[in-house]
């Protein structure tokens, strides 16, 4: 067997190997961070808590493509320091390249949401959610875009998903606290 036939086998089983090994990543990366919502869910404070949030949105935030992670990064560094114009094209960029890239669309939503632009954020945190239903940042959002509209009910069932995730974020409490009694009505 010469050079070019060995070479063209190699390339032939590295180019078959290459979608299974992205997707055992992926699959590994969604087992980890089913333990860790798992754990989160079972958090005995909000200390913990954090540091499981912090390992799960790493996890989340794991495209498999170095370029993906790069235009997630700069949107996400564009959102810290308020240009809003920058992260919405990076992270319109990124959805575009990585539709099925539940992190991009949650950059983007949390863009449109600064860019007080309420129905593109919604619909970017709908597919969030499609892609990843477990997304306790997203669904934290639809409360609040549903709040800030006038939607409490819709707001009230949003963060209450958010608590069964995320029982020690004192925002989300403070949040249902505060629709509590519109969306429940009050006992005379």
């Amino acid at each position: 067997m010469d050079f070019k036939s060995t070479a063209t086998a190699f390339l032939a089983v590295v180019m078959f190997s290459l979608p299974y090994a992205a997707s055992a990543q992926a699959s590994s990366a969604e087992d980890r961070a089913a333990r860790l919502l798992s754990e989160l869910a079972e958090a005995p404070d909000e200390m913990a808590a954090r540091r499981l949030e912090s390992q799960i949105v790493a996890e989340w935030s794991k495209s498999g493509s170095p370029a993906m992670d790069l235009l997630l990064k700069r949107g996400r560094d564009a959102l810290e320091v308020e240009n809003v114009e920058g992260a919405l094209e990076h992270f319109t960029a990124l959805t575009d390249h990585a539709p099925d890239f539940a992190e991009g669309w949650h950059g983007l939503a949390l863009a449109y949401y600064q860019a007080e632009m309420f129905g593109p954020a919604m619909d970017a945190l709908e597919h969030v959610l499609v892609l990843n239903p477990h997304h306790f940042a997203a669904l934290k959002g639809v409360g609040a875009i549903n709040e800030q509209v006038g939607r409490h009910a819709l707001a009230y069932d949003a963060y209450q998903r958010v608590l069964e995730m995320r029982p020690h974020d004192e925002d989300t409490l403070g949040a249902i606290k505060r629709l509590e009694g519109e969306v429940m009505g009050v006992t005379l």
